[in-house]
């Protein structure tokens, strides 16, 4: 009995403080993918696993990411060498001040993926310091 008065007694005096502490699922940006990005519907069709063609990269953040010019690079894994090797980098221009941003097919990047694989996607700032990152696996259509 003396023992579960002690459990008690411990458990009353540290439950406080396990309440008023703050979990954060993560803290620096999120990288995801979709079909397409639409301006009323936001995104549309979010996988991780797409058939080959064009794809949508997204990046979420909870602070302004301060980027003005970025890069969205694709790496793709070689089975044989067991490990990713570049595959294709596209250059962006971002205002500073955004938190979400998405980076879709333009006259300047075609964001397609060719080739089935598994691919490695990075948002890099213009010093190719990686700010996000995330994989993705591409299937025959």
């Amino acid at each position: 009995m003396k023992k579960y008065l002690v459990l008690f007694l411990l458990l009353f005096l540290f439950l406080p403080a396990g309440l008023y502490s703050t979990i954060y699922a993560q803290s620096s940006p999120v990288m995801f993918f979709c079909e397409h990005y639409d301006d009323n519907y936001g995104e549309v069709g979010i996988s991780d696993r797409f058939t080959t063609g064009y794809l949508t990269v997204m990046v979420k953040c909870d602070y302004a990411l301060g980027l003005s010019n970025c890069y969205i690079q694709f790496d793709k894994y070689n089975c044989t060498y067991n490990d990713f090797e570049y595959y294709k980098k596209y250059s962006f221009d971002v205002k500073p001040d955004m938190k979400y941003i998405f980076f879709s097919r333009n006259e300047n990047a075609d964001m397609k993926f060719d080739e089935p694989g598994i691919y490695r996607v990075f948002l890099l700032n213009s010093a190719n310091k990686t700010i996000a990152s995330a994989m993705i696996e591409i299937i025959p259509k």
